[in-house]
């Protein structure tokens, strides 16, 4: 069992232990979190997501870069469109887990504990 952890880096002293913290910096803008869960129904174009996220095509793209960056969303290049998808499924579930986490901030029974389980995915 502790091997598990050294192999994956979930040991307190590990050496990703930083490396988390930078993620959870990058995720720590509000912008960022919407385009990853925009993200979630597979890629988008950066027009498609400026709208979803009611920002300009240029902040969204700076956002982007960022994240891209992180190695958090990765691109597809179609002629002169460039298109964006999560890169695994861990941003994904980082994003969902702390909307759900939210959920505890607000309400006695958060709607994840007491909906259907198909419900419960933000």
């Amino acid at each position: 069992m502790d091997a598990d952890k050294q192999i994956c880096g979930l040991d307190p002293d590990g050496q990703y232990v930083e490396l988390a913290v930078e993620v959870f910096a990058m995720l720590a803008d509000a912008t960022r979190v919407r385009l990853i869960l925009a993200l979630r129904a597979g890629e988008r174009s950066v027009g498609e997501l400026a709208e979803i996220v009611g920002k300009s095509p240029t902040a969204v793209s700076q956002h982007l870069a960022k994240l891209r960056l992180a190695r958090i969303v990765a691109i597809r290049k179609d002629a002169q469109r460039v298109y964006y998808r999560l890169e695994n499924e861990h941003a994904r579930q980082l994003v969902t887990d702390a909307i759900l986490q939210a959920e505890h901030s607000l309400d006695d029974v958060p709607r994840h504990h007491h909906d259907s389980p198909e419900d419960t995915t933000p």
